[in-house]
């Protein structure tokens, strides 16, 4: 089985619930690289872990970035056009302001014109982890080719 990068994030609201389904999904994700936006990183840390000893070797370290808001995902989406992240699971909640909404916004569009698959919700992400697609080493997803874009004339 391939070894993915996957970065999980969610709001406040929906921290719980991605809490609840990286703990339901422990074994699926524990031999994934899993990297987190502050405070959810902490949480996902500890709900997948959860019973396991730090000195464990199956104890799963998570790779936490800046707070979404003090621009952790900006920092994701960097990772995306690098093409370092290989799954969103991006728990976000439609009914609270966020202060950096923009940021938000961006994120999503950068995992969609990256083409990397991505679930703003549990059932999508449920989906999409169960899908014989996510444990298919040998799925690779259409990569844009935007040199029209950036040779273009100005």
């Amino acid at each position: 089985m391939k070894e993915y990068t996957i970065a999980l994030v969610a709001h406040d609201n929906c921290k719980n619930d991605l809490a609840e389904w990286v703990a339901f999904n422990r074994l699926k994700l524990a031999n994934h690289r899993l990297i987190c936006t502050g405070t959810t990183g902490k949480m996902v840390e500890k709900a997948i872990n959860k019973g396991i000893d730090e000195t464990d070797s199956s104890y799963v370290r998570v790779k936490r970035l800046k707070s979404g808001p003090l621009g952790g995902d900006q920092q994701l989406g960097a990772m995306i056009s690098e093409g370092k992240i290989d799954y969103l699971f991006f728990f976000w909640d439609p009914m609270g302001q966020q202060p950096h909404d923009v940021d938000v916004k961006a994120l999503l569009r950068i995992s969609v014109m990256y083409n990397i698959p991505t679930a703003s919700n549990r059932a999508t992400a449920d989906f999409l982890i169960s899908s014989p697609l996510f444990s298919n080493s040998n799925y690779k997803p259409k990569v844009y080719d935007f040199s029209t874009y950036i040779n273009r004339k100005l």
